[in-house]
């Protein structure tokens, strides 16, 4: 009892880092995940966790402040992953609107009012994210954080100004995988006002709606495995944006 009395405090420290990024993770903070699957695996992976790392347990008067400092960084690693998500769901939303699909909504607890385009887009997200080994590249990244960063010497002056460039960088992300279809709906937009131009007599909002969604899907159909490969990209590079996460936070 003695030897596993000592690994208690141990324990509860891992586990608000390793919850606080489980709160965050793709798939994971969803609404359709039982919330208590969600605890049983954040318990238990810092169970597995606690043996293995090698941390100090502070003393009582910095006790609260140690805890502010685990919940921010684990919430900033989880929240690494999570912007690539954002992002995608954000395009999705904004190739919904140029294709016209936005009319018809369905209800995504995640992030409310959503098109199925949104919802394929997401799923798509999480099933390259797991292929590439995310969730695992996570869990590597929580274990050498309590080596380059173990409680107690966690700065978040340099932390905080880190995650708002990386918000900001969401933005972007979701422009440039719109892009193609942002840039045919302005190019049939022109075409359709030649058109209008040319014969008044035809009823442009009957003729537009359906080009909209035959060119928008030719594309998304076309552009799928680029599309794919992009996220990919810019899923491994989360990873690195983790471990950078992890440096900045070093006290």
């Amino acid at each position: 009892m003695n030897i596993f009395a000592s690994y208690i405090p141990v324990f509860l420290i891992v586990l608000l880092r390793t919850g606080s990024a489980v709160t965050f993770l793709p798939f994971f903070n969803t609404a359709f995940f039982p919330k208590r699957i969600r605890i049983v695996f954040a318990v238990s992976l810092a169970m597995v966790l606690t043996p293995v790392v090698n941390i100090t347990v502070p003393g009582r008067p910095e006790i609260v402040e140690v805890i502010f400092r685990e919940v921010v960084l684990g919430m900033s690693m989880g929240f690494c992953f999570r912007l690539v998500f954002f992002a995608v769901e954000m395009a999705a939303q904004i190739i919904s609107t140029s294709m016209g699909l936005s009319m018809a909504t369905v209800l995504n607890p995640e992030i409310g009012q959503a098109t199925e385009l949104t919802t394929l887009y997401s799923m798509i997200a999480v099933l390259i994210f797991l292929s590439m080994d995310g969730h695992h590249a996570l869990i590597y990244a929580l274990v050498k954080s309590f080596q380059w960063a173990p409680p107690g010497h966690v700065s978040i002056s340099r932390l905080a100004p880190a995650v708002v460039q990386m918000a900001g960088k969401m933005f972007v992300i979701s422009l440039k995988l719109a892009a193609p279809i942002i840039i045919a709906g302005l190019t049939v937009n022109l075409l359709l006002g030649f058109l209008q131009k040319a014969a008044p007599q035809m009823n442009i909002f009957f003729v537009g709606y359906p080009l909209y969604i035959v060119v928008g899907f030719v594309l998304l159909m076309l552009g799928m495995p680029i599309f794919m490969n992009v996220l990919g990209v810019y899923l491994d590079g989360a990873k690195n944006d983790v471990i950078r996460i992890i440096s900045l936070a070093k006290g």
